[in-house]
């Protein structure tokens, strides 16, 4: 399938968001994914991930929640504190819930687009923030798929207000989300009878996915991908 990404500007409260949007093919009405950044940025690793899902039919947008910060909005996989200081700096509160909804927005008008069928998925920080999507949008989107996200305690008291299916995927060798914090997440899920599932890869570390990372687990990467694709086909 012939995939021809584009760069477009979302109007926010704050100004422009640029995003990375990868249209669906010209045929009838196509779900549509919101793909949330890692802590380094619109990468070109997240580009491609953009590509990969839209070459299963969907129309796929990134957009880039930098969008604020002066100068460099990308950062290579050896630049951590710069990128953890960037990511830092973002305000996880209402301007970063209006920005999530504004790229919502963006999808359900969007043409060719079926505005009923929207997922959200996302690595690191992206993970973390598709998590708050289901929180606070569930009404707008069908599912959600957070990559080892960073949870807030009061996304997780948020927990009660998602009425989409979630899948969630952990590595057991994150040093930034310990057992005792994805046993927290996965209780509170099923406390609530949520429909939910939870993958944990045992000799998994943060950004298995990601195959430009010194943690790349490759076969974390493929049967996550393959679990996604199903989940997105199940609930899309």
């Amino acid at each position: 399938m012939a995939i021809a990404p584009i760069t477009v500007t979302i109007p926010t409260a704050d100004g422009l968001m640029p995003a990375y949007w990868c249209p669906p093919p010209p045929a009838a009405p196509r779900p549509g994914v919101l793909l949330l950044m890692e802590a380094f940025g619109l990468t070109s690793h997240i580009r491609e991930v953009a590509r990969r899902i839209a070459q299963q039919g969907y129309g796929v947008l990134a957009p880039d929640l930098y969008y604020r910060e002066p100068g460099t909005h990308t950062f290579g996989y050896d630049q951590v504190a710069t990128a953890m200081a960037t990511m830092g700096r973002l305000d996880f509160g209402q301007p970063v819930e209006r920005d999530l909804e504004a790229a919502i927005a963006f999808l359900k008008a969007a043409p060719g687009i079926a505005p009923d069928r929207l997922g959200v998925t996302g690595f690191c920080l992206g993970g973390g923030l598709s998590f708050l999507a289901a929180c606070r949008f569930s009404a707008a989107i069908a599912a959600a798929a957070p990559f080892y996200g960073m949870v807030l305690d009061e996304w997780i008291e948020a927990v009660s207000d998602i009425t989409v299916p979630v899948a969630l995927f952990f590595g057991g060798q994150d040093p930034f989300i310990g057992r005792d914090r994805i046993q927290q997440i996965e209780a509170r899920f099923a406390a609530l009878g949520k429909a939910y599932s939870l993958t944990v890869y045992p000799e998994a570390d943060h950004g298995f996915f990601c195959h430009e990372r010194a943690s790349y687990n490759a076969a974390a990467a493929a049967d996550s991908w393959e679990r996604l694709m199903q989940f997105f086909r199940h609930h899309l």
